[in-house]
């Protein structure tokens, strides 16, 4: 996969799939590109779909300077500036999810729709609670604990499934390999825990989508819908039923892809002009 320099000042390793309306991925916490699943294949099949590993993860250079929520939107501003992509359909997941506010509210020229998958604007006390405790196995750069505490994301039927073992031994390349990597997770944990955006999401002004399902406990159903209350006119879709975790899109991605292309369909880019003063 390529690199690409972005006036943020570090390389990111990025891939582009398919063909038609761009669409950009932005992956959550602790995750590199293989994370996605069947995602971008099956994205791809209708639209140019540009995945990236965020800084210090996966093939991406961590570059100086403290990590935030906000400067890892503008790490996503550069690279579709880098790469000529003047608009494109945003799509987060969990930390991604946090980073489309960000830049949608910065950037809103550049985010034809934003879809905001397992999200929130502002932890509290539970929330807190849950990503202290998933940050604390990277602190001690203590990978099994790490992998352990993942099973987090997962439905109880997922977690009760014979085939766990296999199925987790497949995902750990996507997970950090080096001490840097590691430490770049921790970042990330502290961009997670102080993300605030939820006085500021009044000012989105783009398209958006907010998925959530029923069994997640790391972005739960109330954090996310308070998230779309906060957006004028954004569209709510609750999932239900076994498998509706927070990594919902490894679970049952037939149905979060049904719900995404759904709304991409109804929000092309051919079909809208750009933002009021942009």
């Amino acid at each position: 996969m390529p690199q690409t320099a972005v006036r943020t000042g570090v390389a990111l390793n990025y891939e582009i799939t398919g063909e038609g309306e761009p669409v950009l991925l932005i992956m959550g916490t602790s995750g590199s590109l293989p994370l996605w699943g069947e995602v971008v294949p099956r994205l791809a099949e209708e639209y140019q779909v540009i995945a990236f590993d965020l800084r210090g993860l996966g093939g991406s250079e961590r570059g100086e300077g403290q990590m935030s929520v906000a400067s890892l939107a503008e790490d996503a501003s550069a690279l579709l500036e880098a790469l000529e992509i003047p608009r494109a359909h945003v799509m987060g997941w969990s930390l991604g999810s946090a980073i489309i506010q960000e830049m949608a509210l910065a950037h809103p020229e550049q985010v034809a729709s934003a879809i905001l998958y397992a999200t929130w604007a502002r932890c509290d006390g539970y929330q807190r609670a849950i990503l202290s405790a998933l940050r604390t196995p990277y602190v001690h750069r203590d990978m099994d604990g790490a992998i352990a505490a993942s099973g987090l994301v997962f439905s109880p039927q997922l977690l009760d499934h014979p085939d766990l073992a296999a199925m987790v031994e497949a995902m750990l390349p996507a997970f950090p390999q080096t001490e840097a990597q590691m430490a770049a997770t921790v970042d990330q944990w502290d961009a997670d825990l102080v993300h605030d955006t939820l006085d500021r999401l009044g000012g989105v002004t783009v398209p958006t989508l907010v998925i959530v399902g029923e069994q997640d406990v790391l972005t739960p159903p109330y954090q996310a819908k308070a998230v779309a209350d906060a957006i004028p006119g954004a569209r709510y879709e609750f999932v239900t039923g076994p498998g509706s975790s927070h990594a919902l899109h490894l679970e049952r991605p037939e149905d979060l892809i049904r719900i995404v292309t759904g709304f991409l369909h109804d929000n092309a880019i051919e079909r809208r002009p750009m933002p009021v003063g942009s």
